[in-house]
């Protein structure tokens, strides 16, 4: 099911996957992404979940209605994503986020902890990203899985297109303007922080599932930065394990 929701200056793309009866899922894609980039895994889990997607604003299909700096900040996509489980009549989800959206699940989930059951962040990071160390580390644990047999699965299609690119770039720009280090100790939920062991947001994951109390860290072995697109079956596993360890 596809949607447009209106909230505060935007228009939001919104995709909806799975029986509203089931636990509600929702989605935090990484950096310079759309919905797109989760396609080969919401088609697996959506079974269990009603599975929720949000185009962060600027991103994807989702417009806003002008280029003011200030809306482009982690609290707004935070309030944008209640606001859309609000029109959804969504009480609680529980939380899958990449990368980037790490970030700003972190951010969501500190400010409305009454919503999150629980947080799978995975390449979680509170310190500024260091791009180049991300790519070196993806590309050396790509030669790794090859060398070890571990087949390249082709991801989903198209999942960087943006309908307006003066605001797709002025999206990432959040980074910059909030310290995650000051909410880290607002994440009560069971969190899962899956990190791959090429990725040097390792060092924050680390710091994150030491100070969070009810944390697990999974190192993803010979994985980069980006899990869900580099061994996407791995991702999955280790995030449906999480989800059976809540519920057994």
């Amino acid at each position: 099911m596809e949607l447009r929701v209106d909230v505060a200056s935007a228009t939001l793309h919104v995709e909806v996957d799975g029986s509203c009866d089931n636990p509600a899922l929702l989605l935090w894609p990484p950096g310079n992404s759309t919905v797109r980039v989760w396609d080969h895994l919401a088609s697996r889990i959506k079974h269990r979940f009603c599975v929720v997607r949000i185009d962060v604003r600027g991103w994807g299909l989702s417009k806003p209605k002008n280029l003011d700096e200030s809306q482009f900040a982690f609290e707004q996509y935070a309030k944008d994503a209640f606001d859309v489980l609000k029109y959804l009549d969504i009480a609680e989800c529980h939380i899958w986020s990449q990368s980037w959206g790490s970030r700003a699940a972190m951010v969501f989930c500190a400010t409305y902890p009454q919503k999150a059951i629980s947080a799978a962040f995975y390449a979680a990071n509170t310190d500024l990203p260091d791009v180049p160390a991300q790519r070196e580390g993806t590309k050396r644990a790509a030669q790794l899985r090859q060398e070890a047999g571990i087949a390249t699965i082709e991801g989903p299609k198209e999942f960087n297109s943006h309908s307006d690119p003066n605001a797709a770039r002025l999206v990432a720009q959040a980074v910059r303007k909030f310290d995650l280090t000051t909410i880290v100790d607002k994440l009560t939920m069971p969190v899962l922080i899956g990190t791959g062991s090429h990725d040097p947001n390792l060092v924050s994951s680390r710091v994150i599932a030491s100070t969070v109390p009810n944390a697990k860290l999974v190192v993803f072995e010979n994985v980069g930065h980006n899990a869900i697109l580099e061994h996407p079956s791995l991702a999955l596993e280790t995030f449906l394990s999480f989800q059976d360890r809540l519920s057994s």
